[in-house]
Formats: C-alpha cells, sequence, structure tokens
C-alpha cells in the first residue's frame, strides 16, 4: 500500500485547511486510515483514525471538535478537515494505514499499529 498525503500549507490561526490522502497499490487490505502529526522536537502525536468499514472515527484529545476525519471508498482517500487552526497546530502531518489485526479499538492510537505511512505534509499556523 503506498500513501500520499496532500493539503498542506501555510494559513493563519483560525483558519481551516483540509488534508487528502490517497491510497494506491493493494488497497484493498485496509481496515483503517489514520492522521499522526509530528512537531518539531516532539513525538509523533495521533490525530485521528477512521475505520473504512463502517466510518467507526476516533479523536485525538487536542483536536477534538475542531478536527474530522472521512474517508471517500471509491476513491480510497481519506480526509482532514482541520477547523480552528492554532499555531500549536503546527506539524508535519502523516497519513498512516494498516491491515486487519483484531487489535483495533485498542491501539488504533498507537503510531506503530500502522504498518503503512505516507511522506508527510507540513501544516503551518501562524499567529
Amino acid at each position: 500500500v503506498q500513501l500520499q498525503a496532500f493539503g498542506g500549507g501555510l494559513v493563519q490561526a483560525g483558519d481551516s485547511l483540509r488534508l487528502s490522502c490517497a491510497a494506491s497499490g493493494r488497497s484493498s487490505g485496509i481496515y483503517a486510515m489514520g492522521w499522526f502529526r509530528q512537531a518539531p522536537g516532539k513525538e509523533r502525536e495521533f490525530v485521528a483514525v477512521i475505520r473504512w468499514s463502517g466510518g467507526t472515527t476516533y479523536y485525538g484529545d487536542s483536536v477534538m471538535g475542531r478536527f474530522s476525519i472521512s474517508r471517500d471508498n471509491d476513491k480510497n482517500t481519506a480526509y482532514l478537515q482541520m477547523n480552528s487552526l492554532k499555531p500549536e497546530d503546527t506539524a508535519v502531518y502523516y497519513c498512516a494505514a494498516q491491515g486487519y489485526s483484531g487489535s483495533f479499538y485498542y491501539n488504533y492510537f498507537r503510531p506503530q499499529e500502522y504498518p503503512y505511512w505516507g511522506p508527510g505534509t507540513l501544516v503551518t499556523v501562524s499567529s
């Protein structure tokens, strides 16, 4: 599975931005697709995840109520709608995908549960 994220850029605090992540290759094996982010000097942080079938979603505490994840199964694409952006949202955003593991509901926030990663897209929020 190959992943490619799009949509990063420079915005001002309070603005909105939508990221896209397109999957190719053996994308039929995707069970869930998630977004993580990593700011300079910080660990990779869980942002959101969506189950490919059924659409169950989970969010990190820092983005709850501001970010929304969705997917288009026909296009093998996941989206991250980011509203009310804050300077602390500045980071490289990565999309990641996992196949079925049986432990999704316990481990969806752990980066090591995702074997497939895109190269990342930079989001910069100015104050």
